[in-house]
C-alpha cells in the first residue's frame, strides 16, 4: 500500500478550485464530492488523504506535520511566518495587499502614522522597511470603516477588486505585495514523501502550463 499524504484544504472557494486541480494531476479522492458535513476524506488507492481546515490554519497543520502538504494564501505566510517549504505558486486566489485611506488622505510624515489592520506583522515589517513610525491598531473584521471614522489614518488589508473600498470612499495608496495561494510542505514530511510530493508537483506544474 501506498504512503498516505496529508493534504490539508483550505474550507470555501478557494479550497474547492485546488481540489479540482488535484483531482486533475491523479490526486483525486471521490468521497470529497459527496454531499456530508465531513471533514477528513481518503483515498488508499491513491495513497491521499485529504481534510478541510479554515483557511488561516492550513499553514499550522503543515507545520506541526499533521498535513505533508497544504494550501494557504500568501497572506498568512507573511504575517505568521510558519516554519514551513513554500514549495510553488499556484496562481489562483490573486489579489494584493495594500494600503488604503480615505480619498483625500495626506500623509503627514511629523505624525505617527495610525494603522488599522488584522495583518499586524506584515504592517510592521512594511512600514519599518520605510523607517515610518506607526501606531498598530489590530482588527479583526470590518477593516474599511476604521479612516471612516477616524480610528485610523490608514489600513492595511487584502484588495481583490476594490469595489468596497471605491463604495466608502477609500482608495488604495500603496500595494505592499501581490497575494496568491502557495503550496506548502512540512518540512520533515518533504523528506521523507518527498516522491510523491515531487510527483504532485510535476503534475501541477503541467496543468498551470497548460492554462497559460
Amino acid at each position: 500500500m501506498k504512503p498516505m499524504l496529508n493534504i490539508a484544504l483550505p474550507k470555501g472557494r478557494l479550497g474547492e478550485k485546488v481540489y479540482a486541480m488535484f483531482e486533475k494531476a491523479g490526486f483525486d479522492c471521490p468521497a470529497i464530492r459527496e454531499t456530508n458535513r465531513k471533514l477528513i476524506f481518503e483515498n488508499a488507492e491513491n495513497g491521499v488523504r485529504y481534510f478541510w481546515v479554515k483557511p488561516s490554519d492550513v499553514a499550522i497543520y503543515v507545520e506541526h506535520g499533521v498535513a505533508d502538504i497544504g494550501v494557504a494564501g500568501k497572506d498568512i505566510l507573511l504575517e505568521y511566518e510558519p516554519d514551513v517549504y513554500e514549495l510553488m505558486d499556484l496562481d489562483i486566489g490573486k489579489c494584493r495587499m495594500a494600503v488604503a485611506a480615505k480619498e483625500d488622505f495626506y500623509d503627514d510624515p511629523e505624525h505617527t502614522l495610525r494603522v488599522a489592520t488584522k495583518f499586524s506583522n506584515i504592517a510592521r515589517n512594511y512600514y519599518r522597511s520605510q523607517g515610518r513610525d506607526i501606531d498598530i491598531i489590530h482588527l479583526n473584521g470590518s477593516i474599511e470603516i476604521a479612516p471612516i471614522l477616524g480610528l485610523s489614518d490608514v489600513i492595511v488589508d487584502i484588495v481583490e477588486t476594490g469595489t468596497t473600498l471605491r463604495e466608502n470612499k477609500l482608495a488604495v495608496v500603496e500595494t505592499i505585495v501581490p497575494i496568491s495561494a502557495r503550496l506548502i510542505a512540512n518540512k520533515s514530511g518533504f523528506r521523507f514523501k518527498n516522491e510523491p510530493i515531487t510527483k504532485l508537483m510535476e503534475q501541477m506544474s503541467k496543468l498551470l502550463e497548460e492554462e497559460k
